[in-house]
């Protein structure tokens, strides 16, 4: 088993549940990691036995770009892609931070983790 990582990806997004954050939107930084068996990958070299890292962000970045109100909800449907669209992937984890949230105080980011 190995794993692979997609770090800090940026996305301008509109999630939130304020009418101001559906409005002007937010940046947002995502990490994700997954886990497949990579025998074949290290031992033939050959791109194809690997898990494509470029499809893998499109989906992410597909479902960054749907507005949520809540980034639980948007981490959920990011999971459930991946399990659909990538059945080899045994298990994976996602944050999404969301940069400058609207608070009283200064807080640099709220973030969701979750995980299957």
């Amino acid at each position: 088993m190995g794993r692979i990582e997609l770090v800090n990806m940026e996305f301008y997004s509109y999630h939130g549940c304020f009418e101001n954050e559906k409005k002007i939107g937010n940046k947002f930084i995502v990490n994700i990691e997954c886990e497949y068996p990579m025998e074949v990958a290290c031992n033939s070299d050959m791109i194809e036995a690997a898990l494509n890292y470029s499809d893998l962000y499109e989906v992410i970045k597909t479902e960054m770009e749907k507005p949520s109100n809540l980034l639980e909800n948007v981490a959920w449907r990011i999971l459930n892609k991946i399990k659909s669209n990538f059945p080899h992937i045994t298990s994976a984890k996602i944050s999404i931070a969301k940069l400058n949230p609207p608070l009283s105080g200064h807080v640099e980011s709220s973030k969701v983790i979750l995980s299957f």
